[in-house]
């Protein structure tokens, strides 16, 4: 299995590289500085959301994103979703990229 960064330190990351490329990034919601996962919610600034959760694939467990709801949808449909899932894991990070390209900013694996 990779080792894994702290999900404080990959979110903080993340939003970074997101407004060094001239988007914005938001914690919506903090989890746990030292475990919890990580959804990404993309916003193109169209009306539609995206949501991107972690997920661990392949025999080395590598991490990979999924789209939970299948692509674009509207924000009452994600943030239902989001609510359900900080419900089950209170340690759970939510953080909103606001692009207007759509851009996720994560180096690894969308699927």
């Amino acid at each position: 299995m990779q080792p894994r960064l702290k999900p404080g330190i990959y979110v903080r990351a993340l939003i970074r590289r997101a407004e060094v490329a001239g988007a914005a990034g938001y914690v919506l919601h903090k989890g746990s500085e030292d475990a919890g996962a990580v959804i990404i919610k993309l916003s193109p600034l169209d009306g539609t959301t995206t949501l991107l959760v972690q997920a661990r694939a392949g025999a080395e467990g590598e991490l990979v994103w999924m789209r939970p709801l299948g692509g674009p949808c509207d924000e009452k449909t994600a943030a239902a979703f989001v609510e359900k899932q900080r419900r089950f894991d209170p340690d759970l990070w939510v953080v909103e990229i606001e692009d207007r390209q759509g851009r996720s900013f994560v180096d690894e694996a969308i699927l």
